[in-house]
């Protein structure tokens, strides 16, 4: 059966109901803690760009050794027990909170343990997708998952707006444990025949398979001037990521609720971002699709900043996280599927995890940094920053022969 040019198979439907429901709990989660940080915990942005880096730090410090390993083990498994381990995680929260045992410390551990258990889940989700769709099928599998995520995103930060003005922040976080939960209930109806996991590995050949991992992606695959221009992306996502909740509860003085209704226009870009962009691909191609992201993220961040500006200052930075999320739900599709139809199956883990832990590395340093600065010279100078990052990687990837790439089939 086929619907919207993607194959349904009954065990990619699991995977897409799994995806879908954890993403929406996720959402939820990550407008609750940046609440929880600023609202309940009365932190300022260097906490929130704390608070992100050590969501991150995982990626940093565990990611090529769990791409290496996970390409050495069954996937299906291994996002069954991260899910229940990343519920487990989650539920420390409000239990903690009860007992006034949750101070900023230990927030960030439980984060810090979540985040680890968050990127085994990753390496396993994003490699089992080529397993479970015909390659040809893979950018409009892509795209119906992040049509979910971008859904997710919607109604996430709503949800968690009424959720943090009426019960809490560390309540609110509840709800992703539940879907997490879920989640690993229905992977476990998926009925996949995986290869048998590697058995002996040692710490020198697995020491030889992370650097396999890393040469392929940044050598004979051709994806180096991709990767390098989405960790230059990274740099202004990570400011966005800490400065944007302190630039509307303390600049803007908006409520929790006003707030969950501007993450709430990101997801709606989001899914008409997801709804068009196989459309947008095969006209463009990939290169220029996601050149056109980047230029339309950079508009973005500009309307973010003219919100402080306007005396209807929800309705603009609205506006700007509709740009945003529309230039996401385009991209990552294509960014996705390309990396993943010229990287061979037994490297993809690596591969992914490889790329994403650089990502994420990115945002560890400059969260912090971010956050510091932000309370140093204002919230919005660091909104400037952003924008700039973003047009540069617009340009830069505009400049080279990427900008003519289209993904094999």
């Amino acid at each position: 059966m086929s619907e919207g040019g993607v194959f349904i198979s009954r065990p990619f439907l699991h995977y897409w109901r799994a995806a879908a429901v954890s993403g929406l709990g996720t959402y939820v989660t990550l407008f609750a803690l940046q609440a929880l940080v600023v609202l309940t915990l009365d932190g300022t942005a260097t906490h929130v760009g704390w608070l992100n880096a050590a969501r991150w730090l995982p990626y940093l410090v565990f990611g090529l050794v769990v791409g290496a390993l996970v390409d050495g083990r069954r996937r299906l498994p291994l996002m069954i027990r991260t899910d229940v381990a990343q519920a487990v995680l989650l539920l420390a929260i409000p239990v903690l909170w009860w007992g006034d045992l949750l101070p900023l410390p230990v927030l960030l551990a439980i984060v810090f343990a979540y985040g680890t258990a968050a990127v085994v889940n990753m390496a396993a989700t994003m490699s089992l997708l080529p397993r479970l769709v015909e390659p040809g099928q893979l950018q409009p599998a892509h795209a119906r998952v992040d049509g979910a995520d971008a859904v997710a995103s919607t109604a996430g930060p709503a949800i968690g707006g009424v959720l943090v003005s009426a019960v809490g922040a560390p309540l609110a976080v509840l709800l992703d444990s539940a879907t997490y939960l879920y989640s690993a209930l229905t992977l476990r109806r998926i009925e996949l025949d995986e290869p048998p996991p590697r058995t002996g590995v040692t710490a020198r050949a697995l020491a030889g398979e992370i650097a396999d991992g890393v040469r392929w992606a940044y050598g004979r695959s051709g994806l180096r001037t991709l990767a390098i221009a989405t960790h230059a992306w990274f740099v202004g996502n990570a400011i966005v990521g800490v400065v944007l909740a302190p630039y509307a509860f303390l600049v803007l003085d908006l409520r929790a609720a006003q707030f969950g209704v501007v993450g709430a226009a990101g997801g709606i870009g989001a899914v008409l971002g997801a709804a068009v962009t196989t459309s947008v691909g095969r006209r463009l191609g990939t290169g220029r699709t996601i050149i056109l992201c980047h230029l339309v993220t950079t508009a973005a961040v500009v309307a973010m900043l003219l919100a402080g500006e306007s005396a209807y200052a929800v309705g603009v930075l609205g506006l700007g996280q509709g740009l945003y999320g529309l230039a996401m739900g385009i991209s990552n599709s294509h960014e996705m599927s390309y990396r993943q139809l010229v990287t061979p199956d037994e490297l993809q883990a690596r591969t992914n995890t490889t790329l994403r832990s650089i990502n994420r590395a990115v945002v560890v340093v400059v969260a912090p940094i971010a956050g510091v600065l932000a309370d140093a010279v204002g919230v919005r100078s660091m909104l400037l920053v952003a924008a700039s990052a973003f047009a540069l990687v617009a340009v830069g990837l505009a400049a080279t022969p990427f900008r003519n790439a289209r993904a094999p089939v």
